[in-house]
């Protein structure tokens, strides 16, 4: 794992918390306070432009997780220096990661992706990179170019899996299977360029069991870092029309704990946790409602495994 190049210890990453959260390992790192700043580049993706299929993912909406800046003409450096305002001011932070979000953010010829990610680089106080895309969307150009940037800044290459049972990812409408996100982890290891795995638990079709089997999966890749979602229903979407129909139903916020709560346990202890919950947008939101309460979810988390004195990586086995 790339995690071996960072100065971290478990000590710090605890922080009182039961798992290794993603703020204590960056500001082990960076020795201050890191936010991460949103963008759009205005990237398609190829499940969307009928390379691969049309509409995307059956949760995912035209703005694909997107905050629209792109078609508001906002360069990244714009975007940038705004996030910088905000962020540095409601919390003090001295340092950015440039998270390059919405949609698949190497779905473009390498030249176009080099100047992109040059410029977040070149903004002042930019550390380094997020980089949200496909599995399948990444080649060895690619991977040459961020072990390039690698060699500079941090560089975290986030590969959405959503779930590693097939049957899922052809439900979902996901165009790939778990093999080909397997194959890119394993392409991208040794390269000095950490790897986030993108879950999403919830899934229609799935049980628990289910999902904690994405859990030990994902334990026995090459993976630095997780993001766990939670499937909530988003306005307009394929799965808004399935919920409609009464084909599917959301977790409860009690469950969802719960297996959050199960999951962490599988990880391996120096994984780290970038998030432990969804953020839907209110006014896109169909359901659940308890989704929205972010803060009052992930309390629930830390007391569902205080009572147990649980901790991530608790039933961990590397084999």
């Amino acid at each position: 794992m790339a995690l071996q190049n960072f100065n971290y210890t478990m000590q710090t990453a605890m922080n009182e918390k039961p798992y290794k959260d993603l703020a204590g390992f960056l500001r082990s790192h960076f020795g201050c306070r890191v936010q991460k700043i949103t963008l759009d580049a205005g990237l398609s993706c190829p499940n969307r432009d009928g390379t691969l299929g049309r509409g995307g993912c059956i949760y995912c909406n035209e703005r694909g997780s997107g905050t629209g800046a792109a078609l508001q003409g906002l360069s990244i450096t714009q975007q940038l220096e705004r996030g910088k305002e905000t962020l540095g001011r409601r919390y003090k932070a001295k340092k950015f990661l440039a998270y390059f979000q919405a949609h698949t953010n190497t779905y473009a010829p390498v030249e176009r992706l080099q100047a992109l990610y040059r410029e977040a680089l070149a903004v002042p106080g930019v550390v380094g990179l997020c980089i949200g895309t496909r599995p399948d969307c990444v080649d060895e150009k690619i991977l040459a170019l961020l072990e390039d940037l690698a060699a500079e800044a941090m560089i975290w290459a986030e590969y959405g899996l959503q779930s590693r049972h097939d049957k899922t990812l052809d439900l979902i409408n996901r165009g790939h299977d778990a093999a080909c996100f397997e194959k890119t982890v394993v392409a991208t290891a040794g390269r000095n360029i950490l790897t986030c795995a993108h879950v999403i638990l919830g899934l229609p079709g799935e049980n628990r069991e289910d999902m904690l089997e994405t859990a030990r999966y994902i334990a026995a890749l090459p993976v630095d870092g997780v993001k766990i979602h939670l499937m909530y229903v988003v306005r307009g979407t394929a799965l808004h029309r399935i919920y409609e129909q009464g084909r599917y139903q959301c977790m409860e916020q009690e469950d969802y704990v719960e297996t959050v709560h199960r999951f962490l346990e599988l990880l391996p202890p120096d994984m780290v946790i970038q998030r432990l919950t969804g953020d839907p947008h209110r006014d896109e939101l169909v359901a659940p409602e308890w989704s929205l309460r972010k803060g009052e979810t992930i309390t629930l988390i830390h007391e569902s495994m205080a009572r147990e004195n649980s901790r991530q990586g608790r039933f961990y086995s590397p084999s």
